[in-house]
């Protein structure tokens, strides 16, 4: 068995959900739920279909978005694994929606941060074990930082006051 990273390709502001799910309606539902939780985001869906052909099943509503959800799957190609990739919202826009998809069995990581996929490969094919999501931490907020982040979530809409 080998181990690898793939590095996920994206623009730097694009938020991304990877997941795992078990059926080939996945692309569907997760684009039903998208659509039926926000009417404005754009996105891409891939879902890598681990039986029968073998295939990338996509969606979505944006080609380009499209597209690179698709480049990234093949790049990972684990099994039952898929990319959203969304723009004009985030991930808290449309995650307990993807989340209460039937068949989704798991979120790997929803953000815009660079990540690394750690995948495992075998002559079977692949698995993903984790993710590497942004850096490290490198301190603890102080006061001024407490203050910055609550000034953040009310520039961009997500608290009050």
């Amino acid at each position: 068995m080998d181990f690898l990273t793939v590095k996920v390709e994206k623009p730097e502001a694009t938020n991304f959900i990877l997941g795992q799910a078990h059926f080939i309606k996945t692309v569907e539902d997760i684009h039903e739920a998208i659509v039926s939780t926000t009417s404005q985001m754009r996105f891409g869906v891939a879902f890598c279909e681990s039986s029968g052909p073998a295939l990338v099943r996509r969606s979505g509503n944006d080609e380009a978005l499209i597209e690179l959800a698709t480049r990234n799957a093949l790049a990972v190609g684990a099994g039952h694994s898929f990319f959203v990739f969304m723009e004009n919202g985030f991930p808290i826009n449309v995650l307990n929606a993807i989340k209460a998809v039937p068949e989704v069995c798991r979120i790997y990581c929803a953000t815009a941060n660079p990540v690394e996929v750690v995948v495992a490969e075998s002559g079977h094919g692949r698995a993903i074990l984790g993710v590497v999501d942004g850096c490290s931490p490198k301190g603890v907020e102080g006061e001024q930082d407490v203050l910055a982040r609550l000034r953040f979530l009310r520039e961009i809409g997500y608290k009050l006051g």
